[in-house]
């Protein structure tokens, strides 16, 4: 059964911006890359540290403590020291609140 959590409004979001979302799935980092909206763990599988902080590039997230790069569109590790997948999870905006999907 989906279960759309609020985060934010659409406007607390812009382009280049990130918020983290506390959620039953654990903390979740939404992130607006180019307008597109993606959400993923805020935890590296190399050694379970928070990615919010990290630096983007492109549609990569960089984790802050190793550097380790992970897709934001699907979660894959994509560099060492990282090689195990994070969870991500579908977002929507619905009457300009974005939400997230945590089922």
């Amino acid at each position: 059964m989906t279960e759309w959590v609020d985060v934010c409004t659409e406007d607390e979001l812009p382009v280049g911006a990130r918020k983290l979302a506390q959620t039953d799935a654990g903390n979740v980092v939404v992130l607006n890359i180019e307008g597109a909206l993606y959400a993923l763990e805020d935890r590296c599988s190399h050694d379970g540290g928070e990615l919010a902080s990290g630096v983007c590039d492109g549609d990569e997230l960089i984790c802050p403590r190793h550097g380790a790069r992970f897709c934001v569109r699907t979660g894959e590790a994509l560099t060492p020291p990282a090689f195990e997948e994070i969870d991500t999870f579908p977002v929507r905006v619905e009457a300009g609140m974005v939400q997230l999907d945590i089922e």
